[in-house]
C-alpha cells in the first residue's frame, strides 16, 4: 500500500472543506452525482467513437446505497473509471493554476463560497464536508486492475491494488457523528431531485415499500401487508434540454442549472431554443446572476457543454461561443455534427459556425429585450459583465454594432448612465460626431478633465470611459451607423479669423516662456505649446498621433500584442488665459518655475489617469511651492 501527500492546494481546499465550508453541506451529492455523470458522458462517447473501446459495454446508471448499520453512504457508478495514474492526478492534485485565485478568492460567507466549489474541478473534496474517512473503489473501461483509494482528510492518501468486476466507481463515504440525515432515503432523494434531476443518467436507489394487505371478495385478510426493499430510479433522466419548453417549469431549469453551474444562485435569465430546418440543434443558455470567478483569467472554464444528439462531447472548448461570452453557462445539442469531431473540426466546421453565429446572435437579442423591458435585471448583468462583453468590440466586428447598443456609458452633462442610441439623439446631424475621453480614474475626476473644457465651453455631451478595458479598445471603434467615434482629445471645432489671429500672438508673446518650460522638462514633454482650448486649466497634456512611436504602439495593440515599449512623450499645453501661468510667466523666480513646471505637468497626468513616475518628487516640489505662497 502506498502513501501519498496531497498537493498543498488540494490540502489546502481539503481543511477548507472540513473546518468552514459547512453550512450548506448537501451540495456534497449534488457534486458526487455530477462527477458520476461526467464519467458515464466521458465513456458514452469513447465507445461510439474509439475503436479501442469497441468491445466495452456502455450500460449508464448512477447507484446511491444507503448502509445505517456502518453508517455509510456510497455512490457507484458504471462510468469510465480510473486507473492508478488518474487516481493520482484527480484525486491528489489539482491540476487547475486558478486554485490559487480560488483560494485568495474566499469571501468567509459560506454559502457564496461553497458555490465556487464546483466551479473549480473540485467537487470530490466536498465529500470530507460529511466524513471522516472516504474509500474510492474504481476500475477503467478496458484495463484488468482495479485500485482503491483511501483517505481520512488528514494530508496523506493511500492507493492499493483492488477486486471489481466491472468499469467504473464507487465512492464510499463513512459519515461523521451528526450527519445520519444523509443516510434517510427521503433526504437524500430530495437532493437528488433538487439537483440532479435532469442529469441525462438514470438514478437508483434501494426504498422501502410497504405492500397492501390482500383481502378476499369477502373483505377477510388473505396476506398481512409487509414491506420489502425496491430497487427504484429517483430522477427523470430526461435531458432536460430534450424536453420541450411548454413541458417544463421554472423549478426545472433552475435545478438544472444549478447542476451544470455548480451553483445554489438562481441563474439570471435563460435562453431555449430548439432550431429545425437544414440544421437541427438545441441551445440552452443560461446567464449567471454572479460571474464566476476565474472570468478574467486566461485558463478560465468554457461554460458550454457540447452534446452530439444527446452524446457528451466536450465541455473544455472555449471555441464553441466567442470569448466575450464566456459567462454563459449551458448546452449546444447538434444532430448534425460527426460523433467522432475533432477540436480542429469543431473550430472549421460549417455546422458548428452556423450554430455559433446564430446562437450569438439569439444571446444578443435576449439581452436587448432584458435592457429595454427590465432594466433592473439588466443592470444586474451589466455590473457583473458589462467590461466582458466590451471586448466583443474588438473581437466581433460582425456583431459590434448590437455590442455597442448593449453598452451603458457614463457622459459629462448627466448623472444617469445611457445607450448609445440614446446619446446619438443629441449629437450634432451636420458633424455626426460621437466624442468621448478614456481615462483609467474615477468618474468624477474624468468630468473635470481638462480635455473636456472646450466641450463645456460649448455645451457638447462626451462618453466618458473609465475602465482599463475601454483604453484598449475603445480607440479601435471608430464609428456607429453613420456617426464617428473620436477621442476628445482629437476635436476640431470651427476657429474665426479673429480667434486664430489671437492663438499666433499668444503663442508668440509666450515663445520665450514654452521654451524655458521644455528646457526645464527636457525629454519628459515632447514639446510644450500654448493653447486656447482649456478655459478652467492651467495645463493639459496630449499624445502627438502622428508620432511614429505611438504608432507603432496603436498598430501593435490592434494585433493583440502587448508592448512594453513606453508611451511617447506628450506635449504640455498651457492656458495663458489662466493667472497661474500668467504669473509665472512674468516672475523671476527660476527656483519657482522649475518647481511649478514639474508639479504642472504631475497634475496634468493625474488629470489624464495616469501614475506619477516620482510620487515622492511631485509632493517635495509641491510643498516648496506652498511653503513660498505662505
Amino acid at each position: 500500500m502506498a502513501k501519498h501527500q496531497f498537493q498543498t492546494e488540494a490540502n489546502q481546499i481539503l481543511q477548507l472543506m472540513i473546518h468552514s465550508l459547512y453550512s450548506n453541506k448537501e451540495i456534497f451529492l449534488r457534486e458526487l452525482v455530477s462527477n458520476a455523470s461526467d464519467a458515464l458522458d466521458k465513456l458514452n462517447m469513447l465507445v461510439l467513437t474509439d475503436e479501442k473501446y469497441k468491445d466495452v459495454t456502455f450500460a449508464p446508471r448512477i447507484d446511491i446505497v444507503i448502509n445505517k448499520e456502518l453508517k455509510t453512504l456510497t455512490i457507484k457508478d458504471t462510468g469510465i473509471g480510473m486507473n492508478e495514474e488518474d487516481l493520482m492526478n484527480n484525486l491528489g492534485t489539482i491540476a487547475k493554476s486558478g486554485t490559487k485565485a480560488f483560494l485568495e478568492n474566499l469571501t468567509g460567507d459560506q454559502k457564496e463560497d461553497s458555490n465556487l466549489i464546483g466551479q473549480f474541478g473540485v467537487g470530490f473534496y466536498a465529500s470530507f464536508m460529511v466524513a471522516n474517512k472516504v474509500e474510492v473503489i474504481t476500475k477503467k473501461a478496458g484495463e484488468e486492475q482495479a485500485y482503491k483509494w483511501i483517505s481520512e482528510g488528514a494530508g496523506e492518501f493511500e492507493i492499493e491494488p483492488a477486486e471489481k468486476d466491472s468499469h467504473g466507481t464507487e465512492i464510499i463515504m463513512y459519515l461523521n457523528e451528526g450527519e445520519e440525515e444523509f443516510l434517510e432515503e427521503y433526504r437524500v432523494e430530495s437532493i437528488v431531485k433538487k439537483y440532479s434531476n435532469h442529469i441525462p443518467f438514470p438514478i437508483f436507489m434501494d426504498k422501502e415499500k410497504t405492500i397492501p394487505a390482500l383481502t378476499d371478495d369477502d373483505g377477510k385478510e388473505t396476506e398481512p401487508a409487509r414491506t420489502e426493499i425496491v430497487n427504484e430510479q429517483i430522477n427523470s433522466a430526461s435531458a432536460l434540454w430534450t424536453i420541450p419548453k411548454s413541458d417544463l417549469k421554472d423549478e426545472d431549469y433552475i435545478s438544472f442549472y444549478e447542476t451544470i453551474a455548480h451553483s445554489s444562485e438562481e441563474p439570471l435569465t435563460w435562453m431555449h431554443n430548439k432550431t429545425e430546418g437544414a440544421i437541427e440543434y438545441t441551445t440552452l443558455f443560461y446567464i449567471p446572476s454572479k460571474a464566476p470567478m476565474d472570468i478574467y483569467r486566461v485558463d478560465y472554464k468554457p461554460g458550454i457543454k457540447l452534446y452530439i444528439n444527446r452524446v457528451f462531447i466536450t465541455d473544455d472548448e472555449k471555441e464553441l461561443m466567442p470569448t466575450y461570452l464566456r459567462f454563459l453557462r449551458g448546452v449546444i445539442d447538434s444532430k448534425d455534427l460527426p460523433l467522432n469531431v475533432s477540436r480542429e473540426i469543431l473550430q472549421s466546421n460549417p455546422i458548428m459556425s452556423k450554430i455559433r453565429n446564430t446562437s450569438v446572435k439569439k444571446v444578443l437579442s435576449e439581452l436587448s429585450k432584458m435592457m429595454k423591458k427590465d432594466s433592473d435585471k439588466y443592470d444586474i448583468f451589466y455590473k457583473e459583465f458589462g467590461n466582458v462583453l466590451k471586448e466583443g468590440l474588438y473581437s466581433d466586428f460582425g456583431n459590434r454594432e448590437k455590442i455597442l447598443e448593449l453598452l451603458k456609458f457614463h457622459t459629462l452633462n448627466s448623472d444617469e448612465m445611457t445607450t448609445i442610441e440614446e446619446f446619438v439623439k443629441g449629437v450634432d446631424e451636420e458633424k455626426k460626431e460621437i466624442y468621448y475621453l478614456t481615462a483609467k480614474t474615477s468618474i468624477d475626476m474624468l468630468k473635470y478633465s481638462p480635455v473636456l473644457e472646450k466641450f463645456k465651453a460649448r455645451g457638447i455631451d462626451v462618453l466618458l470611459l473609465n475602465e482599463e478595458v475601454d483604453t484598449i479598445i475603445f480607440p479601435m471603434v471608430t464609428e456607429y451607423k453613420e456617426y464617428k467615434l473620436i477621442p476628445a482629445a482629437d476635436a476640431k471645432f470651427e476657429e474665426s479669423e479673429e480667434e486664430k489671429k489671437e492663438q499666433e500672438e499668444l503663442a508668440k508673446s509666450y515663445e520665450g516662456f514654452t521654451k524655458e518650460i521644455k528646457e526645464i522638462l527636457g525629454e519628459s514633454v515632447k514639446s510644450v505649446a500654448v493653447t486656447t482650448e482649456l478655459t478652467d486649466s492651467p495645463v493639459a497634456i496630449k499624445i502627438d498621433k502622428e508620432d511614429p512611436s505611438y504608432m507603432m504602439a496603436q498598430m501593435m495593440k490592434q494585433m493583440g500584442q502587448a508592448t512594453d515599449a513606453p508611451e511617447p512623450a506628450p506635449i504640455l499645453q498651457i492656458n495663458p488665459k489662466h493667472e497661474l501661468i500668467a504669473k509665472l510667466k512674468d516672475t523671476s523666480d527660476r527656483n519657482l518655475i522649475e518647481d511649478a513646471a514639474h508639479v504642472l505637468l504631475d497634475q496634468a497626468k493625474l488629470f489624464d489617469g495616469q501614475e506619477l513616475d516620482d510620487t515622492a518628487d511631485f509632493v517635495v516640489r509641491l510643498n516648496r511651492i506652498i511653503s513660498k505662497a505662505l
